[in-house]
């Protein structure tokens, strides 16, 4: 007996054609239910928390001392590198972290559920994002009130770059996780992703230093903004409309690397 109605899309008349689902709208409660998974799990990995809190604070406390005989040469990079240090090691945890999910067939199992993939997308980014709250907040703090490194502006300034940073770090690994079938692969997008930006966003000369092409590059890679950000903190104490800009296309990049995200996660790895 037939199961559905004539000219329906469940009809199991030989030669009807299914008629694919509409993509599931973002549910806040579904998207706060996986942040809270998430979160969860991290909690029975201490070493990964240590890792996204504990290790750009680590970094900036050597470089201070790495330039203890030269305060202004840390001064000058160490604000630089307090958005660049946690853009990075999201970056790495939240690509094997997401990559895990789909090998070990977790990924599969949650989208056979009511939870589409913006729900998933947008669940990880909450996730990471509180834990990149407390890594900006510890590494900002370290930085201003302990390691004396001299801004300027007010303190929130540096705090918010940073924090926009680990969430575009946070946004890279969930996209790059995609690409990659093992947590060998993921680590490796490392040099093709992050390297690039590292050396063309204005941290070792100034970008209008660069040749042409690579100055032309470096203008579209979100990394810049974020140091050129930085670089407004250290010598204006006011907020710009320069450092606006940069703050803007920071959360602008992170956003659109989500969307991007979601619109390439796959359930599983082949």
């Amino acid at each position: 007996m037939s199961t559905g109605t004539p000219g329906s899309s469940t009809s199991s008349t030989p030669g009807t054609t299914m008629t694919p689902a509409p993509p599931r709208a973002l549910n806040a409660s579904r998207t706060i239910a996986t942040a809270a998974r998430v979160l969860r799990q991290l909690g029975h990995d201490p070493r990964t928390i240590a890792m996204m809190i504990l290790i750009p604070c680590a970094m900036l406390f050597l470089l201070r001392y790495v330039f203890d005989g030269s305060p202004r040469t840390f001064d000058s990079i160490g604000a630089s590198l307090l958005g660049i240090f946690p853009l990075i090691t999201m970056f790495l945890v939240t690509s094997i972290a997401t990559l895990r999910e789909r090998t070990s067939g977790t990924l599969e199992r949650l989208l056979a559920m009511p939870l589409g993939k913006g729900d998933l997308i947008a669940g990880y980014a909450l996730a990471f994002g509180a834990l990149a709250i407390i890594q900006s907040a510890l590494a900002t703090g370290l930085a201003v009130w302990f390691l004396d490194l001299d801004v300027i502006g007010s303190p929130w300034l540096p705090l918010l770059v940073a924090l926009l940073d680990a969430l575009l770090g946070t946004a890279l690994g969930l996209f790059v996780s995609a690409f990659a079938s093992s947590e060998f692969q993921a680590v490796q997008f490392m040099p093709a992703v992050i390297f690039p930006q590292l050396l063309l966003c204005g941290l070792f000369t100034p970008r209008d230093n660069m040749h042409p092409v690579l100055e032309a590059i470096s203008d579209v890679l979100p990394m810049s903004y974020a140091v050129d950000g930085m670089n407004e903190v250290l010598t204006h104490t006011d907020m710009t409309a320069n450092f606006v800009r940069d703050v803007l296309i920071v959360a602008g990049c992170a956003l659109l690397v989500l969307g991007l995200g979601a619109a390439t996660l796959r359930r599983r790895t082949p």
